[in-house]
């Protein structure tokens, strides 16, 4: 009976929905005529309101989740001192990864060379969107909240992240005098938990129905022209999740990566069908505590911040992105150009929205940079969507590995928990 329980958990219905989608959409793709009622009824229709219904509730739970859930955690630590020491940590990680990703994005495309003997003529083309550059100073300066009610309303990651913050340190620093605020702010925090674990009841079915749309409309005939640009893309994607932060799973916190990686998985395969860093934040949060022992105290601090400006998956799409433009266009970036890129798909990745195709949109930044055309964001727009949800799967993987190696160094990560083979119920 428990075992069939455990069968009808969340994750596994989420997978189900996962798979169930994927075999309906490639079977309506290759095998259902094209009719009103395939593409504008069932597609276009049903399953994109469903889907995109779904992704709307996600977000709509993301500003007030994360403000409430960095104040709780900032203030939950206590000591400023130590909040700073685990925000500084934190944050030179989260930095140092992204450009290592970047690198290994780049020398993957270097040695693939994906836009060679690309024929242009065959390119699905779409819709560029370019994204305004910003001075290195406006950056610095418009992480400050103007307007901290006017941030919360746009949704501007980054100054929310910095008022929740000081909201935070304050009401830590003012202790018994702030108890009441503190307690708000607790009970507010549980509100969006509960309210994300009723939204997420709904998850198989947005899965199900975003999964079969995306392989519904997208023909195994439009990866063929850039089936090396997709492999590039994964490859350095792989070496990312499995191969560098395994090794730094293994090196700062001496733990078994396999194991994580086991634990994690879930996690992994929910953000992999979302492409949302966002969405993913209440389970990776729960995954950490329950499975892999990382007190709440840090993981409500830094997965949230994490989800803002870490975007590793999306900084190796980027970085192979400029290869194959630059290889398809004949233009020779140098020395200079790549180190250019990795200079500003590190910044780019910074305040970049956890929400699905949004390096798309960043990634002009990086190409504008670099004297690449915008346009050549075309190229790459028909297969986004599978590379996006590959990269948002290294996204929280990343947040999740630089969590824990951090509680590990601030004597905050349960062994027990991690060592278990039993593993908690939501």
């Amino acid at each position: 009976m428990s075992s069939e329980k455990k069968k009808l958990g969340l994750t596994s219905k989420i997978f189900i929905g996962l798979i169930g989608g994927l075999i309906l959409g490639v079977i309506l793709n290759l095998f259902i005529p094209s009719s009103y009622f395939r593409d504008t009824v069932l597609v276009e229709g049903i399953f994109y309101v469903i889907g995109n219904g779904f992704i709307r509730l996600m977000k709509m739970l993301v500003v007030p989740l994360v403000f409430c859930s960095l104040v709780c955690g900032s203030s939950s630590i206590g000591d400023t001192k130590a909040l700073g020491k685990v925000g500084g940590k934190t944050i030179v990680f989260y930095l140092c990864t992204t450009a290592l990703a970047v690198t290994v994005a780049i020398t993957v495309a270097t040695v693939i060379h994906p836009g060679i003997g690309l024929d242009m003529s065959s390119i699905q083309k779409g819709d560029a969107i370019a994204a305004e550059s910003t001075s290195a100073v406006d950056t610095l300066l418009n992480i400050i909240p103007e307007n901290p009610i006017g941030a919360l309303a746009d949704g501007t990651m980054l100054q929310i992240i910095v008022f929740a913050l000081v909201v935070g340190i304050l009401l830590a620093k003012m202790g018994e005098r702030a108890e009441l605020v503190g307690n708000l702010f607790t009970q507010c925090n549980d509100l969006m938990m509960e309210m994300t674990n009723m939204v997420m009841q709904l998850a198989p079915i947005g899965v199900f129905c975003m999964i079969a749309r995306t392989f519904a409309n997208l023909g195994f005939d439009a990866f063929i022209p850039l089936l090396k640009y997709m492999g590039s893309v994964v490859l350095g994607l792989g070496i990312q999740c499995f191969g560098v932060y395994m090794l730094l799973l293994f090196v700062f916190a001496h733990l078994n990566p396999f194991r994580f990686l086991k634990k994690f998985f879930p996690v992994m395969g929910f953000a992999f069908s979302t492409s949302t860093s966002n969405a993913t934040i209440p389970m990776n949060i729960d995954t950490l505590e329950e499975k892999i022992g990382v007190s709440r105290k840090i993981s409500s601090f830094t997965i949230p911040l994490g989800a803002t400006i870490n975007m590793d998956g999306t900084s190796i799409m980027q970085g192979v992105a400029v290869v194959f433009a630059a290889q398809a266009y004949g233009i020779e970036l140098g020395l200079k150009g790549y180190l250019t890129v990795i200079a500003t798909a590190t910044l780019a990745s910074i305040g970049t929205a956890g929400i699905p195709s949004v390096g798309l949109v960043t990634l002009s930044m990086v190409f504008t940079a670099v004297g690449l055309p915008v346009e050549a964001i075309m190229l790459i727009m028909g297969v986004d969507r599978i590379l996006d949800m590959l990269r948002t799967a290294v996204n929280i993987t990343g947040d999740a590995v630089c969590t824990t190696i951090v509680a590990h160094q601030n004597n905050e990560l349960n062994r027990n928990v991690f060592n278990s083979t039993e593993e908690q119920n939501a």
